[in-house]
């Protein structure tokens, strides 16, 4: 399979399942975290939280799996995609924090920042081995390095 809708397969995988885990974390905290009002606020859209989740949902499943593509070769993780997945995906937290650490406040600002990196891990890892089933690339997809072929 093509690359790229590879990767956006496993983006659209990845941003499914961090979607849920945000809306938990909104849940849970009672709104105060807000993410996807941030997001929308970010835009100059304030108030538009449906507007916010649908740019976070375009960005994870087109923006950042194109960007994943195109330098995945550059990454830390090995030969793994889903390694490489989360290398990739810790740096697009570090931009989410600053993004939406100015709505959080107080003693939920740890929560906060230790939930979303674990998050944006799991997003990473799902599309990078989203991908590297479709690609049939990675560690699994090799052979070791003895290997024989039966007959």
């Amino acid at each position: 399979m093509n690359r790229w809708l590879s990767a956006v397969a496993g983006g659209i995988g990845g941003i499914s399942v961090m979607s849920v885990l945000l809306l938990l974390l909104d849940v849970e905290t009672r709104s105060a975290v807000g993410i996807f009002d941030a997001i929308a606020r970010f835009v100059g859209m304030g108030g538009a939280t449906a507007l916010g989740f649908v740019i976070f949902f375009l960005a994870g499943a087109l923006l950042w799996p194109a960007l994943f593509v195109a330098v995945e070769d550059y990454l830390p993780g090995g030969p793994d995609p889903a390694w490489r997945g989360i290398a990739f995906s810790v740096v697009l937290w570090v931009a989410f924090l600053l993004i939406n650490l100015g709505s959080v406040t107080g003693p939920i600002v740890i929560l906060f920042a230790l939930y979303t990196l674990a998050a944006h891990a799991v997003y990473g890892f799902t599309m990078g081995a989203v991908y590297a089933r479709l690609t049939g690339s990675g560690p699994a997809h090799e052979s070791p390095p003895n290997a024989t072929t039966s007959r």
